[in-house]
């Protein structure tokens, strides 16, 4: 029986249904499980506290797309507001929004998990197949070089003037038009991600998701999980409640999401660990003006990453991440510095405007407690070693500028208004990270139900099985022990997958 996706703008009372799958989440790992346990038979349905919107839906509108398919309408934050964390809400999450970078867990990564958490099922050579398998389904390949933007062709042309490492991304795009509006969702339906490959497979598998209905608890009753609760969204107010019954549950709904809701639902946790080690990969933008066009808005926003800054040891001091990055016009003007004449002066240099950011592979742990309405509070701050490093990694960015050849670098603190040579360039670093200074963004909430062998240090086991709740498992970037220092789409994918064969295998064999 094929499946669909419904509404719970639908509901006008209480309902409740059963299945052998519930789930919580419709993104990267939430897709994937969805899909991989239809696939294998099981019954599953699962709830979306956004909207289901596609194509068509995608009108490159800032303002609309923005408040339409990110998290409290593109302005979550830390609670302090110091880190603004941008998710994906709505069927398909995050993946209806981002820019389709594809990249691997890095190996010192996982091999650090395995020895230091007992993972060994993590290990490179264990994990190669499942990468391997998500990235065909996907249609993961390498960015043409000839669809390199001018923005993305700085990065290139400084990385290469200063000798230092990077090169092209891959990506899971076919039939791209370069438009530029990745971020608003994809009008021309390019991207191969949930929307467009998942969905589909799951619902000819008779798969069910109910759009615009919260998750509010998670049901336990003789030792196990067995179902949830849910409320529908209907016009910004609580609807009638759908409750499932089911043989497991998998918490899908972000590292932020996932873990508002198991504090919530006062899981067990006898470590208190659940919420905590919260990661953010968070990352500051640094801007430069240069004499020719840079159309930073053409074409594929993110092709080109340096890598020359980055190393995955822990502790270690070179963590940035450095790609492109340019944002549309409300977006632009919004991180521009100065007001009156001198912000309408910046404005008109947009057309000669490339952007690079630098993104920490951050050692700072974070937390996500739940308030009394369910809703996620998030506690944030960089240590002073990670403050360091990404201060040093805005000097980077403006170094690279500089090589390509800019007139005028814009770094995003206080105490260094622009750049223009070498003698700034230290000033950047030395200025450190205070709140809000420079401003910082988070887009890859990670690790807050993380996995270990041993349940004083874990969460859940490395098949993203809840220690000590029989039925109940987690399939997204909550798993991950530390940040994974790049785009974690592919990831958490694979999270999803290796997640649906134990959830498949638990329940044939129980």
């Amino acid at each position: 029986m094929t499946g669909r996706v419904r509404s719970g703008r639908e509901l006008t009372a209480d309902r409740e249904l059963t299945c052998d799958l519930a789930v919580v989440g419709t993104g990267a790992g939430g897709g994937m499980l969805i899909a991989d346990a239809a696939r294998a038979g099981l019954k599953v349905i699962a709830v979306e506290e956004g909207a289901y919107r596609t194509p068509r839906d995608f009108t490159q509108r800032e303002r609309a797309m923005i408040s339409d398919l990110f998290q409290d309408q593109g302005a979550r934050t830390t609670d302090d507001g110091g880190v603004a964390v941008l998710q994906g809400r709505g069927v398909g999450g995050s993946t209806v929004h981002n820019t389709n970078l594809c990249k691997r867990i890095p190996d010192p990564i996982l091999e650090h998990w395995a020895d230091s958490l007992g993972l060994d099922s993590w290990r490179p050579a264990q994990l190669a197949p499942d990468f391997a398998a998500v990235e065909e389904r996907l249609h993961v390949s390498a960015i043409d070089p000839e669809k390199i933007n001018r923005n993305n062709d700085a990065l290139l042309r400084g990385m290469k003037q200063l000798g230092w490492r990077g090169g092209v991304l891959q990506h899971n795009r076919r039939g791209c038009v370069g438009s530029g509006f990745c971020e608003l969702g994809c009008s021309f339906d390019a991207k191969e991600n949930v929307l467009k490959v998942l969905l589909p497979d799951a619902l000819a598998d008779g798969a069910e998701v109910w759009a615009d209905c919260r998750a509010e608890r998670i049901t336990v009753a003789g030792g196990r999980a067995i179902g949830l609760v849910a409320r529908a969204v209907q016009g910004g107010r609580p609807g009638p409640k759908l409750t499932l019954r089911a043989r497991a549950v998998a918490l899908a709904g972000s590292a932020v999401g996932s873990a508002a809701l198991a504090r919530s639902s006062a899981l067990p946790d006898p470590y208190d660990l659940a919420g905590r080690n919260l990661h953010l990969h968070p990352g500051a933008a640094v801007a430069a003006v240069f004499d020719e066009p840079v159309e930073g808005w053409m074409g594929i926003p993110q092709s080109v990453e340096c890598t020359e800054h980055i190393d995955f040891l822990p502790s270690s001091p070179r963590r940035i991440w450095i790609v492109p990055a340019f944002a549309h016009p409300i977006g632009f003007a919004a991180m521009l510095p100065g007001f009156g004449a001198s912000h309408m002066r910046r404005l008109r240099q947009y057309r000669r405007t490339a952007v690079l950011v630098a993104m920490l592979h951050d050692e700072s742990a974070g937390r996500v407690t739940a308030r009394k309405d369910g809703r996620p509070s998030i506690e944030y701050r960089l240590n002073r070693e990670d403050a360091r490093a990404l201060t040093a990694g805005l000097a980077a960015c403006a170094r690279i500028l500089l090589a390509a050849g800019a007139k005028e670098v814009l770094p995003p603190v206080s105490s260094v208004s622009a750049v223009r040579g070498e003698a700034d360039l230290q000033k950047i670093a030395d200025h450190g990270a205070r709140f809000g200074d420079p401003p910082l963004t988070g887009v890859h909430p990670m690790s807050t139900l993380p996995m270990a062998a041993d349940p004083r240090r874990g969460v859940t086991d490395g098949e993203g099985r809840w220690h000590g709740l029989p039925g109940l498992y987690v399939a997204d970037g909550s798993l991950f022990p530390t940040s994974i220092g790049g785009p974690p789409q592919i990831a958490i994918y694979t999270v999803g997958r290796r997640v649906a064969r134990a959830v498949v295998a638990d329940l044939r064999g129980g």
